[in-house]
């Protein structure tokens, strides 16, 4: 098997390895060598997933029932598209919104809007497309990393809070908000925001999250309004 700029052979265990060429750093060999033996990334490829992510929401979904029922989920972050394809595998006449900033090709039965959910035209538009309340609002946004472990944090909690503000706009009573954070958890701040407005606030680390990941997901189940917020 050939790529790009080097040659990739076999180990003696069986798996692919990337031989080093010229102008590929230590790193791009290592992510190439994962990327080859990955057992979620052949099975993606071979589902047809646009990505191994799509798995990540089905087992979630498998765990916490997240689909049952629903008929209008929004995917923030969603390019490039792997986890509307689980929504739409397992919900056929669900209406979904895919919001991302990055162009992403089209999804049979997905509406993509292009823009920042910070910007309130883009808010608007995701509001336009539901054409009513939605049953859930998942997301995989991360932000770019720096390598400064505070600033990235901070970073991804922007990302999820501003998911956040806009889950509770748009969600159903009853509905569910998904997003992914980093080790340890949502911080105590988001975590009570989100214990205060849905019942049930979960941590999980899917098995298609690789180990040495640092991401979780939080699993916040039915939302209740802000008029039915009670002690």
């Amino acid at each position: 098997m050939s790529i790009k700029g080097g040659i990739t052979g076999r180990s003696q265990g069986g798996k692919s390895r990337v031989k080093t060429a010229r102008g590929r750093s230590t790193s791009s060999v290592r992510w190439l060598e994962r990327q080859l033996n990955d057992p979620y990334v052949k099975a993606a490829k071979a589902a047809g997933y646009r990505s191994r992510a799509a798995f990540k929401l089905a087992e979630l979904d498998d765990r916490f029932g997240l689909l049952k029922g629903a008929s209008r989920v929004v995917d923030l972050g969603c390019a490039p598209g792997g986890w509307c394809q689980i929504v739409k595998e397992r919900r056929p006449k669900a209406r979904v919104v895919g919001v991302d900033i990055l162009e992403v090709e089209p999804l049979p039965g997905v509406e993509l809007i292009l823009g920042d959910i910070r910007d309130p035209v883009t808010a608007e538009r995701i509001r336009a497309s539901l054409d009513g309340k939605a049953d859930l609002v998942i997301s995989d946004m991360a932000a770019n990393t720096v390598g400064h472990k505070q600033t990235d944090h901070l970073r991804t909690m922007g990302l999820i809070e501003a998911g956040l503000e806009l889950a509770e706009e748009i969600l159903e009573p009853g509905g569910s908000f998904v997003a992914k954070v980093l080790a340890g958890g949502a911080d105590s701040q988001l975590l009570a925001r989100l214990k205060q407005r849905f019942r049930s606030v979960k941590h999980a680390k899917p098995p298609a999250s690789r180990k040495d990941s640092s991401e979780w997901y939080v699993i916040a189940q039915d939302f209740r309004p802000e008029t039915a917020d009670c002690p």
